[in-house]
């Protein structure tokens, strides 16, 4: 009995041996012998194989306005070996889709055989894509383009993305991954009867995320235009601005001219592609004076009230004859107030010489020059400044009022920030609240800074900066009006800047705006880039005419400040049926007005109306929009 039992066992366990060396011989000629046989026949079923994205995650600036969107659109393709009459269906795609022109179908296509585009993100209605999908041959698929709903505002900042909606540039090439969430597979394979079919992974794409930059829509708009007015009157090569929050260091706005529109960037000039405000280091000029005026406040070298003879406009120095920017002035005794209120290089030099490099340096290096601020931006440049421990007199006299040394404007934007901010510094960053977990780093002590921000306050008031002045407001700012380093050697033309904010408010923000070389006879930095500024910052403290950010306990003056003074701006005679007159309300009398007369309202801008359309006057259509464009008040 035990022997018959042990006998079936044996031939139990022959037989599944058997079996299992059979299937693992199998196993072995599938996987090493027919291997390339069975690829060949799986690819020959599998036409097209696609990686396809999500819609990218969407931009927004810091209220929620879209700056980078998605549109749905369509690809077309075909297999032109696999149509059984190409003119007719080509023909018949042109019928379905008149734009799709068939001479420029048959060209395309003719002399192929394999996979072939025949248009790529196109724009269809409902019954376009039922009709080509009715087409034998032909396939569609829906892919999302990338939109930049505002063509040029903030473009060097988002940047671009390629055909297959890749990041290629700014935020959208740093941010990318995050955009662009996971990937599914879609594949298109042949049935037994070679009828095509569309197969996609189980694994859908998903996790696209948004992305909230500090960047103000409206303010960036219109400090573009503020930059490109200023460029094209004076006829310079370009310009920049930036706008900072002293206590975030969230960006506001930032941008170049020229600059170029996202949805067209392969015809932009790729210098106009560039943010050069981060990218492109220059020689900053005069507005440097202020980092070594605070070196030498901090090593104790003088005083506010310390007083240098500045040679009456020239200074020898290595067998170079130092001036004054304006030759005309002939200083003799400035106080270290006086030299950064009149800008004098011999006495900024003079101070420098006191000094030393060695202590300049140091100030120079804690106030992130010479090294990146980590903004998320692609490419930034760290400037340039000497790695060398000491220097001749020469070169210490140009350094100490910005010649010789080159800065980007973001690390202007946050020297000045510090000072603004009582001493400390706060990397700058163009993500909403990017910094929420950066703690303010001191640099120079709060006594410092605050003497330094009153010097600069009078450097406005009383010196070399009068066109930066806002009405009411307290305006620290300083001018520059830098040699431009010529791209043959040594130096031609100028750069016109002036770096400053309001002082007297609770939360400073900084605004830096600078033209690249002017022509003619004009190229000082108080002329050309004060007035930018000004604008600039009268756009954000005359914003929806909030006037709660003003540090004034004068009731009266804050009163006087909010009254727009144009007569009889109340009264309005409305006619029915005609566009009513709107110049000159503010925004709250706008729509108090248009609420009367029915009519639908587009506010651009802030402060009060200076242009509508349509015109006053003109037959009013229903259900039409009248835009509203706003400037700040004259006081």
């Amino acid at each position: 009995m035990e022997k018959n039992l042990r006998t079936k066992v044996i031939v139990l366990f022959c037989f599944f041996l058997i079996g299992f060396l059979l299937i693992l011989g199998k196993a072995l000629k599938v996987q090493f012998v027919d291997r390339a046989e069975l690829i060949a026949r799986s690819k020959s079923q599998v036409f097209r194989e696609i990686t396809v994205y999500p819609k990218r995650g969407n931009i927004l600036d810091r209220n929620g306005n879209p700056l980078a969107i998605n549109i749905q659109t369509y690809s077309i393709f075909t297999i032109p070996r696999n149509l059984q009459n190409v003119r007719a269906s080509l023909r018949e795609l042109s019928k379905a889709v008149p734009k799709l022109q068939f001479n420029k179908l048959w060209k395309k296509t003719k002399g192929r055989s394999r996979y072939t585009w025949l248009a790529r993100k196109v724009t269809l209605t409902k019954e376009q894509v039922e009709k080509v999908k009715k087409i034998k041959g032909i396939y569609i698929d829906s892919v999302p383009k990338r939109l930049y709903p505002n063509h040029e505002v903030a473009s060097q900042v988002l940047g671009f993305v390629g055909i297959d909606n890749v990041g290629l540039a700014g935020i959208e090439y740093l941010y990318n991954d995050e955009l662009k969430g996971k990937p599914k597979v879609v594949k298109y394979v042949k049935d037994a009867k070679g009828r095509p079919i569309k197969f996609e992974s189980q694994d859908l794409g998903s996790d696209a995320k948004d992305i909230n930059l500090s960047i103000d829509k409206d303010l960036q708009a219109a400090a573009e235009r503020y930059l490109k007015e200023a460029i094209e009157k004076y006829e310079a090569d370009g310009g920049g601005f930036g706008v900072m929050d002293s206590k975030t260091g969230e960006i506001l706005a930032i941008g170049n001219y020229p600059t170029f529109d996202p949805n067209r960037w392969r015809s932009a000039d790729g210098k106009a592609r560039k943010l050069s405000f981060v990218t492109d280091p220059f020689e900053p000029g005069s507005n440097f004076k202020t980092i070594t005026v605070i070196s030498a406040f901090e090593n104790k070298i003088a005083t506010s009230d310390t007083s240098f003879y500045c040679e009456k406009g020239r200074l020898k120095v290595d067998d170079h004859i130092i001036s004054e920017a304006e030759s005309k002035k002939k200083y003799e005794w400035l106080t270290v107030e006086e030299i950064l209120r009149f800008s004098s290089n011999i006495g900024t030099t003079k101070l420098a010489f006191d000094l030393t490099f060695p202590k300049l340096k140091k100030t120079i290096e804690k106030f992130g020059f010479g090294r990146k601020t980590g903004i998320e931006v692609p490419g930034e440049s760290r400037g340039i400044f000497t790695d060398d421990q000491n220097v001749s007199p020469l070169s210490l006299s140009n350094i100490s009022f910005g010649q010789g040394v080159a800065t980007t404007g973001v690390q202007m934007l946050a020297a000045y920030a510090a000072i603004a901010n009582k001493g400390l510094y706060i990397k700058p960053t163009l993500i909403k609240g990017g910094n929420e977990t950066e703690k303010p780093q001191p640099l120079v002590k709060k006594e410092i800074a605050e003497e330094t921000e009153r010097i600069l306050i009078e450097a406005v008031e009383n010196g070399t900066g009068p066109a930066a002045k806002v009405p009411l407001f307290k305006i620290a700012g300083k001018t520059s009006t830098a040699q431009r380093v010529s791209p043959e050697g040594g130096y031609r033309g100028y750069v016109a800047g002036f770096i400053g904010y309001p002082a007297n408010v609770k939360n400073p923000f900084i605004v830096y705006a600078y033209v690249d070389n002017p022509k003619g006879r004009i190229y000082y930095g108080n002329t050309i880039a004060g007035p930018i500024f000004r604008k600039i910052t009268e756009y954000l403290l005359f914003k929806n005419k909030d006037f709660s950010n003003l540090a004034l306990e004068d009731e009266e003056t804050i009163n006087k400040m909010d009254t727009v003074k144009i007569k009889h701006s109340s009264t309005r005679v409305v006619t029915k049926g005609k566009v009513p007159n709107f110049i000159g309300l503010d925004k709250r009398s706008s729509a108090t007005l248009g609420k009367k007369t029915k009519t639908k309202l587009i506010h651009q801008g802030m402060g009060v109306v200076f242009e509508q359309e349509p015109a006053p006057g003109e037959a009013l259509k229903e259900d039409s929009a009248v835009v509203l464009k706003y400037r700040p008040p004259s006081l």
